[in-house]
């Protein structure tokens, strides 16, 4: 199975990554102290996302490994 060529999950997982990232030091630049609690919501809608990404990847996976043996035994079907 060839891998795109642009994997669309993994510049997903990239951008929403950096614009945590970004977000948690521009609380911290902006709010000081204050931006603690902020931040820890931020970590955690990050995880969260990290995680969803990581099971729609997990799913996909397994259709198309699934698909693939399905053609392989209709192939071998087909042979007999």
């Amino acid at each position: 199975m060839p891998t795109p060529a642009f994997d669309r999950l993994r510049a997903l997982a990239i951008g929403s990554q950096a614009i945590g990232l970004i977000l948690i030091i521009t609380l911290e630049t902006v709010m000081g102290d204050a931006a603690r609690p902020w931040q820890g919501v931020v970590l955690g809608a990050m995880v969260a996302t990290a995680l969803t990404i990581a099971l729609v990847r997990l799913y996909r996976r397994n259709l198309a490994r699934k698909q693939w043996a399905k053609r392989l035994q209709d192939n071998d079907h087909d042979d007999a």
